[in-house]
This record gives C-alpha cells, sequence and structure tokens, in this order.
C-alpha cells in the first residue's frame, strides 16, 4: 500500500510536460484545483476530466503508474461517500429499515469523489514531471512578490521542496520497518481499532527517529557545503519562459474560460 502513493515522485520520461517551465505547470496546477472547486454540474467536470486526461497522455507517464497512487485514498474516499450518502437530508431515493439514501446525498458523494480523485490526479502530475530542483526554483520564482511583506521566499519555497522530496523516502523507511517488525512477530492486520493503534507504536517510534536524524543529516550536509540562499544565490539552471511555456498558458486560460462558462452560463 506504502508504495502505491505516487505523490512526491519523479517519474523520468521525455515529454512535452516534462521540458514545461515549472512555473508554468504550478500555474496550470493551480488553476486546475480552482476549476475542481467552482464548478457545480456534470458538464464542468467533463471538460476538467477531458483536460486531466489530455495532459497525462502528454506526460506519458503511463495511466496504470497514476492510477496506483488511487489506492492509498481508498479509505478516505469510502469515508466521505459513506457520511455523504446516508447524513445528506433532501429527497429519498433508498430506504430500508431506520437508514435512507437520499437523492442530494447520491449528488454529494459523486461530486466529492470525483472532486477528490481528480485534486489527487492533478497534483500528482506535477510532482510526476517536475525534478525538486525545478519545482524549488518555480515557487521561489512565483512567490517572489511576497518578498515586499518580508516573507523569506526562498526558504519557504525550499522547505516545501524537501517536504514533497521527503514523502516516497519516509514511505519506503516505513516499508522497512515494518517488514522488520513483521520478521520479529509484530502484528499490524488483526484485532480491533485499538489494537492496531497500539500495534503502531514500535513502527511510528524509529521512523520518528530516522525522519529526524535524515533532517540532521541534511541540514549538517548544507552547512558543509556553505549552502545559502537568497537573491545572491545563481542558478545553474536559470527559468527561462520558451514560446512552449506561452503557448500552455494559453491553452490552460482557455480552458479555465470554458469550464466556467460551460458551467454558469450553458446550463
Amino acid at each position: 500500500m506504502l508504495r502505491d502513493i505516487t505523490l512526491g515522485q519523479y517519474y523520468q520520461t521525455d515529454s512535452i510536460i516534462h521540458r514545461l517551465d515549472p512555473r508554468v505547470k504550478l500555474a496550470t496546477t493551480v488553476f486546475f484545483i480552482i476549476t475542481l472547486f467552482v464548478v457545480k454540474e456534470m458538464a464542468g467536470f467533463v471538460l476538467a476530466g477531458l483536460f486531466l486526461f489530455l495532459v497525462i497522455k502528454l506526460s506519458k507517464v503511463p495511466f496504470k503508474f497514476m492510477m496506483r497512487g488511487m489506492k492509498a485514498i481508498i479509505f478516505l474516499l469510502l469515508f466521505a461517500v459513506f457520511f455523504n450518502l446516508f447524513l445528506t437530508p433532501g429527497e429519498p431515493a433508498v430506504t430500508f429499515w431506520k437508514i435512507t439514501i437520499t437523492w442530494e446525498g447520491i449528488q454529494l458523494a459523486a461530486t466529492l469523489t470525483t472532486r477528490l480523485i481528480m485534486l489527487i490526479m492533478g497534483s500528482s502530475i506535477m510532482t510526476l514531471t517536475t525534478t525538486p530542483s525545478n519545482l524549488t526554483d518555480g515557487m521561489e520564482k512565483l512567490m517572489r512578490p511576497l518578498k515586499v511583506f518580508k516573507v523569506p521566499v526562498h526558504e519557504v519555497a525550499m522547505m516545501m521542496s524537501i517536504a514533497l522530496r521527503f514523502i516516497p523516502i519516509l514511505l519506503e523507511e516505513t516499508d522497512k520497518i515494518m517488514k522488520a517488525q513483521i520478521a520479529r512477530g509484530a502484528d499490524f492486520e488483526s484485532g480491533n481499532l485499538f489494537k492496531k493503534a497500539k500495534s503502531l507504536v514500535p513502527l511510528l517510534v524509529p521512523l520518528f527517529i530516522s525522519a529526524f536524524r535524515r533532517a540532521n543529516d541534511l541540514a549538517m550536509a548544507m552547512e558543509a557545503r556553505c549552502y545559502r540562499g537568497g537573491d545572491n544565490r545563481t542558478k545553474m539552471k536559470p527559468l527561462i519562459y520558451q514560446a512552449r511555456d506561452r503557448i500552455a498558458y494559453l491553452f490552460v486560460m482557455i480552458y479555465f474560460v470554458a469550464v466556467v462558462a460551460v458551467d454558469r452560463f450553458l446550463f
């Protein structure tokens, strides 16, 4: 299950999406997430789904690899669907015993499920097609206006990039610790909810120790190399907009306007 989480991983291949400027991909992800929470009609979700499908095809990331990342949120999806189906008031659709499922609950559950799936896949595309260093540079460039308000832009971008980069590392470390504990007789599956939570203690303690050790090693390595961020730091590969990046911005704006127009004015 842990190996199925794709968020934070980088998928190495050559595609037009991989070659785009990271600022374009960050802005596209933000606009895509906004549209997911703006649209309310099915036509808007269909248009957003077609856009996401096109981006996945252009990225050359296997669709099966993208769907593998959905296994990690199955419990969250089931939890959200359950509460929306059975706790949303409205016109009854199905009634058995003391439980009533309403049409409004079905619609809300379907909408929420669609949003969560597309949100995870859209966010994963950004990290799967962008290296951590490029992601840091793109965040820093986009957040540069915040320097007016004394926000440490470089440090914030670096922390966000490191956090994303450490997700697959910590997941791999968790998998190793779980296998080691199982080999020593630990049981993470049987028992009720409280017993399962208690069985996680031997897993969480070494995981936290390993995470703090890795963070300390990273800080010492950066200090040993005299790492200093900020305006005086030069870039080996400075970000420069190309023609493909401007075309991508144009397509994203067309998509955003089309989704809003279809959702608000045509239906």
